[in-house]
C-alpha cells in the first residue's frame, strides 16, 4: 500500500486468511465495479493500488471505473506486476541498468539502490543459431550423425522375452526394448532426463542428445558468451531480475508453465498477476486469467523503472460462446472457428473476453491457444477471466493447495472470479460478438488441395462428386458405370477387395499440432477405444506415426495410448518430416497392381499439410488432410466413402457394429488426460530445469561487483553514454541553435527503417566499427545479438538500405554533411556534426515511426545527437518513446508540411523552448533563411514533460536514486 495513497481506507483483510490485506475495489467501485468487463477490473484494481498522485491520479482511476463513458475517449496509466523480457529486448535494458548503477555512483549516489522496480524475468531463448543441421527423415534420432557419448541413465527396464535388433545405423540405441500391449510404459519416462529425450523409432528407447543439438548449443554459448557472462552478473547483483539460461525453454513457454503467478503475494498483500512482455506470445498468458500484452523495448525499461505504459482505454468485445462443441470436433477446429469469427468482427486495437456457458468447454491449452492468435485478429489481448477449469489446471501445474485457496478466495472477493453458475448478470460490452460451438464442425481438406475444405458430414457426397467432375482441382471423371467397381486382391494371404475411396495410406503426423496436446491424445483414446472394441485396420494400409519431437512420443506414452496406436499399425516411425514430403515407403507390389488395373482412385488421409495429388505415392491420387484422430478412423473404416454418423466403421468382438461416436472421446476424458498426464509431466519438468539450471550456465563465470567491470575491447557489452549529462537537479529546456536536417524524410517512415535489425552488411558503418576492432565478417553476428553495444546500435540506425532521403533522391542509407558538402553514411555525417558541435534534427512526413515497436528507434537517434523530429503526424507509441529518450516530437500545423512552407531541408533551423512547457503549447521555429513558422510541442501531459526536462525517463529515474 503506497503511503499518503487516497484508496488507503479501501483496505481490506481477506475473510478466509485475514494475515493477507488487499484493496476492496469491489466495494470502492461499487455498481459501476460490477458492470465493468474483468479486464477493465484489473485496470482498475491497478490504478487503486499504485495512485501517487503524479505517475497515476485519481482521476485516472475514476476514469476507468466510468470505462462506459470514457472508453476511447481518454489515456491511462497501467502499472503491470511484472515484465517478461527475451534476451535480444532483455540486454540494452540491463546494459542501461549497469550504466545507471554507475552513473548514479559518480553523481555521489548509492548504485546499490538501483534495480528494477518490479520482478523481471529474462529468458536467454533468442540466441541460438542454425550453424549445424541435418535433414532428420523417417528415422533420425541422430541427424548430427558422428560419434554420440554415453546414454543417459535410466531406470532399468523389465526383462524382455524377445531380444530386438539395434537400430540400423543408430549405436546409441540399445535395442531390447518395448511398450508392451496395454498400460503405462515404464522405463524411460520413469526417469527425470535434462532435456527432452529423442526416442529410438524403433525401440521407443531414449538414445543419446544428437549430435546436431550439442554442436549448436556449444557455438551459442561461444558466440554470445560475453552477452551470457552479462546476464549472470545481473542475475547475482540486481534485485527483482531472474535470468532464465539458455535451453531452458523459449519465453512464452516459461511464462505459462512457471513464470505466471495468477494472484501476487507480496508480504501478505494480495493484487493480481499481469505483466507486459517483448516476445511476440505474450498474449497466450491472457488464457491463464492474467492481463497481459506484447510492447517494445523502451515501454518495458519504463516499467523496470517503475513508471506505468500508457493506452487509450479499450473498447472491450465481448465473446460469447454458447452451445456443445460438437463431439467430433477438435481443439484445433474450436480455435481455427472462433479466430475466424473474430477476425469478421473487427476487434482490432480493442480488448475481446470471453464469457457465457461454452467457456468452460475450453481448456487452459484451448485458452491460450486463442489468446496467441490476437495477431491473427488484430485484438490487443484476449482474456479469459480465471474460473474452476482455471483452478484445476494450475492444481496440476504445481500451485500448492494453500496458494490455489488464497488464490480462489481473493479473486471472488474482487470479483474477478468466473463463475457460469452465478446469477449475478454478465458484464457490459462495447459490442458482443456470439460464437454458437454447436455450429463449430470437424473438416477435411482435399482431396488435390488444402485449401478445398469439406465436412466429415459431407464427406461421402463430396467424393462422389469429385469422381463425377471433370479431371480438375478436385474432379476425377470417372465414368458413372465405373464408379462402384471392386478389384479383388490377395494380400498376405487373404482376400480384400479395393474400390473408389479406400484407402492406402494413413499417417499420423503431429509437426502442425506440437501447441496443443490434445489432438494427437485424441487419437491415441480413439485407437485405445478402438483395440478393446476389437476393431483392427487391414494390414495392406500403409499406417505410420511420426511425432514432431520427443516431447510428443513421452506424453503418449505416459498416457498409456502409444501401445494401441501400434497395436492398429500407428507405429512410431521417427522424427522428421516423412509422409507429407512424400517419403512414405512403397505400397505392396500387390495393391499397387489392383490400383492401377482398376484405374481405382485410392486415398491417402494424413494430419499433415501437403496433400497435392500423388504426393504421397504415384498411384494414390486423392489425399485428405484431417485430425489425427480422423486419419485413424478413416483408417480402420478403410474408405472415405463413409457417412460416420449412419455407417459402422467396422465389426467388433461379437459380431457387433461400431460406430465412430462410440469409440471417439469426449472432450472431459481428453481434458483429464491432458491435465493429468502431459501438463504436469511438463510442469514437473520445467521446474526441475529451472532449479537445476543446465551445466554449461552453471559453470559459467561471472563477475560479483557492484558496478559491471566493463571491458573496453568487448564488441557485445559497452556502457551507453545516456547518463554522461546526469546531474542531481535537470536544466531548463535549451534553445536548439542552428541545427543542421539530418534527414529529409517522406510518409510512412517505420521503425524498420531507423532501428538496426538483422544482419549486419557488410559494407556498413557497423562492419567497418567491427572490423577496426579485428572481427572478421564472419565474427559480426547480428544487431540484435549486439543491442548491448550502442556503438554498434548507432552506427546501425538509419542503415537501412530501403531508407529513401529526399537529400539522395533514391534508396540508400546516406545523407549529406552540409558544411563539407560531403555524401556520408547517416552515421558518418552525424559523427562529423557532434565533433562540430552542431545539433541535427529530421524532417519528416506523416506517420512517423509507423511499425512495431522498438527501443533503438529511439535511442539510435538520440546517440546520433539528434535534438528533435520535425514531422507532419506520428505513431502514437513511436512519439511516446521519441519523449522517453530525450527527444522533442514537434508536429507541423495542420495543412502545413515542408513543402507548402517553401524549406527545402538544407536551412539551420533554430527552435525557441520557453522555460515553461505546457502540453501542445506553439513553438516557434527560426530558419538560417529568416523563415519563421509555429509547430506543437506534442507532449500530451504534464508527465511527459517532466520526462522531457529530465533528458528521458532513463534521467528522471537516475536522478530519484540520488
Amino acid at each position: 500500500c503506497l503511503p499518503g495513497s487516497p484508496y488507503q481506507p479501501a483496505v481490506e483483510a481477506l475473510e478466509s486468511h485475514p494475515e493477507k490485506k488487499f484493496y476492496n475495489v469491489s466495494k470502492l467501485g461499487g455498481a459501476k465495479y460490477d458492470t465493468l468487463p474483468y479486464s477493465i477490473r484489473v485496470l482498475f484494481e491497478s490504478s487503486v493500488r499504485n495512485c501517487d498522485g503524479f505517475l497515476v491520479k485519481e482521476t485516472d482511476a475514476m476514469n476507468i471505473l466510468d470505462w462506459k463513458t470514457k472508453q476511447n475517449h481518454v489515456e491511462v496509466p497501467f502499472c503491470p506486476a511484472r515484465v517478461v523480457l527475451q534476451d535480444f529486448t532483455g540486454i540494452p535494458a540491463m546494459v542501461d541498468f549497469a550504466a545507471m548503477r554507475e552513473a548514479v555512483r559518480n553523481a555521489g549516489g548509492d548504485p546499490v539502490k538501483v534495480n528494477p522496480a518490479c520482478p523481471t524475468d529474462l529468458t536467454v531463448d533468442h540466441s541460438l543459431q542454425i550453424d549445424f543441421s541435418k535433414c532428420a527423415i523417417q528415422n533420425a534420432p541422430n541427424p548430427g550423425g558422428g560419434e554420440q557419448k554415453p546414454p543417459a541413465k535410466l531406470s532399468p527396464m523389465k526383462a524382455q522375452p524377445r531380444k530386438l535388433p539395434p537400430c540400423r545405423g543408430h549405436s546409441g540405441c540399445r535395442g531390447s526394448c518395448s511398450t508392451g500391449e496395454s498400460g503405462r510404459s515404464s522405463g524411460p519416462f520413469s526417469a527425470q532426463i535434462e532435456n527432452t529425450p529423442i526416442l529410438c523409432p524403433f525401440h521407443l528407447q531414449p538414445v543419446p542428445e544428437p549430435e546436431t543439438v550439442l554442436k549448436n548449443q556449444e557455438m551459442e554459448f561461444g558466440r554470445n558468451r560475453e552477452r551470457l557472462q552479462f546476464f549472470k552478473w545481473s542475475s547475482k547483483v540486481f534485485e527483482n531480475i531472474s535470468i532464465i539460461p539458455p535451453e531452458t525453454g523459449t519465453a512464452h513457454q516459461v511464462n505459462l508453465e512457471y513464470l505466471s503467478r495468477v494472484v501476487f503475494d507480496v508480504k501478505d498483500f494480495l493484487h493480481p498477476d499481469s505483466m507486459v512482455g517483448t516476445d511476440s506470445h505474450t498474449t497466450m498468458v491472457n488464457g491463464l486469467g492474467i492481463l497481459g500484452w506484447g510492447v517494445g523495448g523502451i515501454e518495458t525499461e519504463a516499467v523496470m523503472l517503475g513508471m506505468p505504459v500508457t493506452l487509450t482505454l479499450p473498447e472491450v468485445v465481448g465473446c460469447e460462446l454458447t452451445g456443445t462443441v460438437s463431439p467430433f470436433a477438435t481443439s484445433i477446429d474450436i480455435v481455427l472457428s472462433i479466430t475466424k469469427h473474430l477476425r469478421q468482427a473487427d476487434v482490432a486495437g480493442k480488448f475481446v473476453e470471453f464469457f457465457g456457458s461454452g467457456v468452460s468447454q475450453l481448456s487452459v491449452a484451448d485458452r491460450t491457444t486463442i489468446a496467441n492468435m490476437c495477431p491473427e485478429y488484430g485484438a490487443i489481448l484476449s482474456f479469459f477471466p480465471v474460473d474452476n477449469v482455471t483452478l484445476k489446471h494450475l492444481k496440476h501445474a504445481g500451485f500448492d493447495k494453500a496458494k490455489l485457496e488464497v488464490t480462489e478466495a481473493y479473486l471472488k472477493a474482487v470479483k474477478l472470479f468466473r463463475n457460469d453458475e452465478s446469477s449475478s448478470r454478465e458484464p457490459e460490452y462495447s459490442q458482443v460478438v456470439q460464437v454458437n460451438l454447436s455450429s463449430i464442425i470437424p473438416y477435411v481438406s482435399g482431396p488435390k488441395r488444402s485449401q478445398d475444405r469439406v465436412a466429415v458430414s459431407n464427406m461421402k457426397s463430396d467424393f462422389q462428386a469429385c469422381l463425377n467432375e471433370k479431371s480438375g482441382v478436385k474432379g476425377f471423371q470417372i465414368a458413372a458405370e465405373k464408379q462402384n467397381d471392386i478389384v479383388p486382391v490377395q494380400y498376405e494371404g487373404n482376400e480384400y477387395k479395393l474400390s473408389h475411396g479406400c484407402v492406402v495410406i494413413a499417417a499420423v503426423i503431429s509437426c502442425t499440432n506440437n501447441c496443443n496436446p490434445s489432438v494427437m491424445l485424441a487419437a491415441g483414446l480413439l485407437a485405445k477405444k478402438a483395440v478393446e472394441a476389437g476393431l483392427v485396420v487391414k494390414p495392406y494400409i500403409r499406417t505410420s506415426l511420426s511425432p514432431g519431437s520427443g516431447m510428443v512420443t513421452h506424453y503418449l506414452s505416459s498416457s498409456g495410448v502409444l501401445p494401441y496406436l501400434s497395436k492398429l499399425g500407428f507405429e512410431v516411425v521417427g522424427y522428421g518430416c516423412s509422409t507429407c514430403v512424400g517419403n512414405t515407403a512403397p505400397l505392396p507390389e500387390a495393391i499397387r497392381n489392383a490400383i492401377k488395373q482398376g484405374d481405382i482412385i485410392a486415398c491417402g488421409v494424413l494430419s499433415g499439410t501437403k496433400n497435392f495429388e500423388g504426393r504421397l505415392c504415384d498411384c494414390v491420387r486423392a489425399n485428405y488432410l484431417a485430425s489425427p484422430p480422423l486419419v485413424v478412423a478413416y483408417a480402420i473404416a478403410g474408405t472415405v466413402r463413409i457417412d460416420f454418423d449412419t455407417e459402422p466403421l467396422g465389426t467388433g468382438f461379437n459380431g457387433k457394429s461400431i460406430y465412430l461416436r462410440d469409440i471417439w472421446p469426449t472432450r472431459q476424458e481428453l481434458h483429464t488426460v491432458e491435465e493429468e498426464c502431459v501438463i504436469s509431466s511438463m510442469f514437473k519438468e520445467l521446474k526441475e530445469k529451472m532449479e537445476k539450471g543446465n551445466k554449461r550456465w552453471n559453470l559459467l563465470e561471472a563477475p560479483e561487483s557492484t558496478l559491471f567491470p566493463w571491458d573496453l575491447k568487448s564488441t557485445y557489452i559497452r556502457c551507453p553514454s545516456f547518463f554522461d549529462k546526469l546531474a542531481k537537479e535537470p536544466v531548463s529546456p535549451q534553445v536548439v541553435e542552428n541545427a543542421h536536417v539530418l534527414l529529409y524524410l517522406g510518409d510512412s517512415v517505420t521503425t524498420d527503417h531507423i532501428s538496426p535489425a538483422g544482419s549486419i552488411a557488410r559494407s556498413s558503418a557497423a562492419a567497418k566499427y567491427l572490423t577496426s576492432k579485428g572481427l572478421t565478417p564472419r565474427e559480426f553476428n547480428s544487431y540484435g545479438a549486439r543491442r548491448g553495444n550502442d556503438a554498434v546500435m548507432t552506427r546501425g540506425t538509419f542503415a537501412n538500405i530501403k531508407l529513401l532521403n529526399k537529400f539522395i533522391g533514391k534508396p540508400a542509407p546516406k545523407t549529406i554533411h552540409f558544411p563539407s558538402g560531403q555524401t556520408l553514411d547517416v552515421f558518418e555525417a552525424a559523427e562529423l556534426y557532434q565533433k562540430e558541435g552542431i545539433p541535427v534534427i529530421i524532417l519528416a512526413g506523416k506517420k512517423y515511426g509507423l511499425g512495431s515497436s522498438r527501443d533503438w528507434a529511439a535511442k539510435g537517434p538520440f546517440l546520433l545527437g539528434v535534438k528533435a523530429v520535425l514531422a507532419e503526424s506520428y505513431e502514437k507509441v513511436h512519439r511516446s518513446q521519441l519523449i522517453g529518450i530525450g527527444i522533442a516530437p514537434l508536429q507541423f500545423r495542420p495543412g502545413e508540411n515542408p513543402s507548402t512552407l517553401g524549406l527545402t531541408g538544407r536551412e539551420q533551423f533554430s527552435i525557441l523552448f520557453p522555460p515553461e512547457l505546457s502540453p501542445r503549447m506553439t513553438l516557434d521555429v527560426k530558419t538560417s533563411t529568416g523563415k519563421v513558422f509555429s509547430v506543437i510541442a506534442l507532449f500530451e501531459n504534464n508527465m511527459e514533460i517532466t520526462l522531457y526536462k529530465n533528458g528521458g525517463s532513463l534521467n528522471f529515474v537516475a536522478r530519484r536514486f540520488l
